[in-house]
């Protein structure tokens, strides 16, 4: 016997809570076809919306079954939902619902909550509809309110990030360490932080030392890295609102390592290819713009071929100079700049590197008055941050005002000590490195080549005052005193007054 009526049904779990009382999507669409059977039609098109699924697909797939409904509404003769609250949560859906039955004629019926097709049947049914709308709005405000506890006894709002993991104990959800991934996390710091990676250098290095981050993900992408390296979750601070705020959770950082990462986030902008003689590092001879660099992929018998090339960054205008060079070329002429830096007199090696010392010209009473600046800061912090306390126990300021004041002030202490501590040992540190510059000049053909990047431009910025690209030339500046051992002024019978 052909079917009599035709149906469009809609099936919707929106909780593992609504699973367990009963009502998961199978035991819906059985009884939403059982209905159609007994009432001799057939569902021509049935909705389901998942407990999995974002709002976004919710509403998607709500406006999809509407959209349906009116376009079909002369083959379709009722909606079938299983119950009023799964029809819709809210009481604009349900208007929706009731203005496609008055104005396209198509039936709304609610299989497990039978109203009559009267005034008294629809008012039941906006009682039912209400009583929905309430509820999932008294549902978003406990959980809000929950939230809201659980940031104030300093834990996560929702699940904790990589690194920590949720455990039982007496019924209650603490946060701990995950023994494997908090110790990545510290590797990812360390390696950041003391062995001169860059965010692109870092996930390699990771892999190397047979570090996944995840079973289905081996290499930890460049953003993610730079995502847990600012994610302050790691030094015991807990996000919510945009407000970071004091948490009870054991760090994993601490906070010395936490300020050196930042300060080498802040100061250096890492592009994905990281180039040793881009970004400023020489200028054109031409123009005197700076000289870029470029990766261009080749094919050859081997298989694909990488090559690197440098080139003014108007290379394509006017009449300049079409020159490109490789990174060999340019490592070769830089290696034979620095080959007029050696000395072979061992006596004179050491009269060199204690005139160097000589020309660091570092002001000791300068430093000190700095430090003294620093120390001085840092106390008036401290007296902002126990002001600022009291302000917040005499109910004066509100408590997401205090939240991010308190960050500031929390932020400019630690920047402060990281300061005072770079002021009490920069100068000792800067003078090593210039010694170890001048000893690495010494035998760099070796060394050169085998150096990383960050090392390299480091070695450039500490000999030399400015490099050009004079057509296919490398022409550099040398500091003092590196400009006389390069010019070669220096001999070992000038010893004693050349400085």
């Amino acid at each position: 016997m052909k079917p009599e009526k035709r149906y469009v049904a809609l099936a919707r779990v929106s909780s593992r809570e609504q699973e367990r009382e009963g009502f998961s999507l199978d035991v819906q669409v059985d009884a939403l076809r059982l209905y159609a059977e007994r009432n001799n039609g057939e569902i021509i098109r049935f909705f389901r919306i998942a407990e999995t699924a974002s709002k976004h697909n919710e509403r998607k797939t709500f406006k999809e079954l509407l959209a349906f409904a009116k376009k079909n509404a002369h083959k379709l003769d009722e909606l079938l939902f299983y119950k009023v609250d799964r029809a819709a949560r809210n009481l604009f859906d349900y208007v929706e619902l009731e203005r496609l039955e008055s104005e396209c004629g198509i039936q709304f019926i609610s299989v497990s909550q039978p109203t009559e097709n009267t005034p008294a049947g629809r008012m039941q049914r906006r009682m039912l509809a209400s009583m929905a709308s309430f509820y999932t709005e008294q549902q978003s405000i406990d959980v809000k309110e929950g939230i809201q506890r659980r940031v104030e006894t300093g834990l996560f709002p929702s699940r904790p990030p990589y690194g920590y993991r949720n455990v039982r104990i007496d019924g209650r959800s603490i946060v701990e360490l995950h023994p494997e991934n908090a110790a990545t996390i510290r590797r990812i710091f360390e390696l950041y932080g003391y062995h001169s990676h860059t965010l692109d250098t870092l996930g390699d290095a990771l892999i190397e030392e047979g570090i996944t981050y995840l079973p289905s993900t081996s290499k930890i992408g460049r953003s993610k890295l730079y995502a847990i390296l600012t994610d302050r979750s790691y030094i015991g601070e807990i996000k919510f609102r945009g407000q970071w705020l004091p948490g009870t959770h054991e760090p994993i950082i601490e906070r010395r390592l936490w300020d050196r990462v930042q300060t080498l986030l802040g100061q250096k902008v890492y592009k994905q290819h990281q180039m040793t003689y881009a970004s400023d590092l020489i200028e054109c001879g031409h123009c005197g713009s700076p000289i870029t660099g470029e990766r261009k992929t080749k094919m050859t018998k081997s298989g694909e071929r990488e090559y690197l090339y440098y080139r003014c960054t108007q290379y394509h205008k006017g009449d300049h100079p079409r020159i490109r060079l490789t990174e060999r070329e340019l490592d070769s002429q830089m290696l034979a700049i620095f080959d007029t830096l050696r000395v072979d007199d061992a006596e004179f090696r050491d009269t060199f590197r204690e005139e160097l010392r000589k020309c660091a010209n570092w002001d000791q009473r300068s430093s000190a008055s700095r430090a003294k600046e620093l120390q001085d800061e840092l106390i008036a912090v401290r007296d902002q941050q126990d002001r600022l306390l009291n302000l917040r126990m005499l109910e004066e300021i509100e408590a997401d005002t205090y939240a991010e004041k308190a960050r500031e002030l929390r932020d400019r202490e630690a920047e402060l000590k990281l300061e005072i501590d770079v002021a009490d040992r920069g100068r000792h540190e800067i003078i090593d490195i210039a010694i170890k510059a001048f000893e690495l000049s010494q035998s760099l053909r070796e060394k050169w080549l085998s150096a990383d990047y960050a090392a390299k431009r480091r070695i450039v910025e500490i000999t030399c005052l400015n490099c050009s690209l004079d057509g296919a030339s490398l022409v550099a500046t040398m500091r003092k005193p590196f400009d006389l051992l390069a010019k070669g002024l220096v001999t070992k019978d000038s010893r004693g007054d050349w400085i």
